[in-house]
């Protein structure tokens, strides 16, 4: 018989998670990635660009996903075959960095694009299947709890990676030392995958009627968010929380450009920022189960982490940027899943998610004009400075959220 918070679930939810953050760690849109991104492109706006990919790519189905996901009693089947595929997809890139490289730096490119394209389209499906297991596997103030203890988890996983990715950089040159990162990698990423694809799940009590036609879902969707002024306001929030992407993938940069960048710093700035994780998460995100004042401090840390790099220039207020950047993304990333399902009616669960995550995932393309702003006018500053404003907005509109 299932159990609800049983502590096996919970293990496994953990493990996933460290298995996943060891992994996926190496391409952390704040560090490596600008800079694997920049050896084959010298263009802000393709930094931008790729940054976006990397989870921009799950807008574009979560809509379709929750469309089937409404009438399913158990969605682990699928979400199996979801791990499969971005197993293969995060795989491909380092084997195209290894094959091609820089024989043909354009075509590496491509293809690094298609296998980040790849890997974050077929997390669209997965965002709506995991938060559906969250929300049957645990209860409320259960749920909090194993989401602090995943992001510990994988913050401890990211530290690890850090140390790996330094040791790496620095002893192969580039663009080996990408491919063998990538393809490391994607091994430990199946561990966690196989993993938490052992969980039992209970069958879902109460599911909706598929629509007869995708199109008639979205009438049905665009008139459940019309009613749901909670829901609009909530998902204006998260859209602005992400007013952080505007800047993250050039403060690298901007630290290239002031002083020498070892292999050694990079790692360090990774596990920094990963400290940052499980000191958000162990320390502060574990005690509050008010969700909207989760969301509102998380604003405030990210807020000051930008006033920092405004006037950085040396490794230590580099150090410190980092920090901050861990505690607010959990801060952030925990608000929003648990928001989401607090509001929404078991039946209508994957509508309100992909509702939720679909429109505000717009904010995921931020990068895209930061690339563009920073090429226009050739100011860090700028940038920064309108990432704060943008966080300011979307601070004002979650101390609102209770007002609904």
């Amino acid at each position: 018989m299932f159990k609800i918070d049983n502590p096996i679930n919970n293990y496994k939810n953990i493990a996933h998670a460290f298995f996943l953050s060891l992994a996926i760690t190496i391409a952390e849109p704040s560090t490596i990635m600008p800079l694997m991104v920049h050896h084959f492109s010298e263009s802000a706006i393709i930094v931008g660009l790729y940054a976006s990919l990397l989870r921009g790519g799950a807008i574009v189905i979560q809509m379709y996903a929750a469309f089937h996901a409404q009438s399913y009693k158990k969605v682990m089947p699928y979400l199996r075959k979801v791990f499969f595929f971005r197993f293969l997809s995060w795989f491909s890139i380092g084997l195209s960095i290894y094959l091609i490289g820089d024989k043909n730096k354009e075509l590496t490119l491509i293809l690094i694009g298609v296998g980040l394209f790849f890997f974050s389209f077929t997390a669209g499906f997965g965002a709506i299947y995991f938060k559906e297991l969250q929300a049957k596997l645990f209860s409320k103030a259960y749920r909090g709890k194993t989401m602090a203890n995943r992001s510990i988890a994988g913050s401890i996983a990211s530290i690890i990676s850090g140390g790996v990715t330094g040791y790496v950089l620095s002893h192969y040159q580039a663009p080996l030392n990408y491919a063998y990162l990538f393809m490391v990698s994607s091994a430990i990423m199946a561990i966690g995958f196989i993993i938490f694809g052992t969980i039992e799940e209970p069958a879902k009590e109460n599911i909706s009627t598929k629509e007869k036609s995708f199109k008639e879902f979205i009438k049905n969707s665009n008139i459940l968010l019309k009613k749901d002024r909670r829901l609009k306001r909530q998902i204006l929030a998260i859209f602005l929380s992400f007013g952080y992407l505007l800047a993250m993938p050039f403060v690298i940069l901007k630290a290239n450009s002031s002083f020498e960048l070892t292999g050694w710093m990079l790692g360090g700035f990774i596990s920094v920022q990963m400290i940052g994780s499980i000191i958000g998460s162990s320390l502060l995100w574990r005690r509050i189960s008010d969700y909207e004042k989760m969301l509102s401090i998380a604003f405030g840390i990210m807020i000051l982490a930008y006033t920092v790099a405004l006037f950085a220039n040396n490794i230590y207020s580099y150090f410190a940027i980092f920090l901050l950047f861990g505690i607010a993304i959990d801060g952030f990333s925990i608000a929003g899943m648990n928001l989401v399902i607090e509001i929404a009616p078991e039946d209508k669960r994957p509508i309100y998610t992909a509702l939720q995550t679909n429109l505000s995932s717009f904010g995921l393309f931020f990068p895209i004009l930061g690339g563009l702003l920073l090429k226009s006018f050739s100011s860090y500053s700028l940038v920064y400075i309108l990432s704060i404003a943008i966080l300011l907005t979307g601070l004002i509109v979650s101390l609102k959220l209770k007002e609904n």
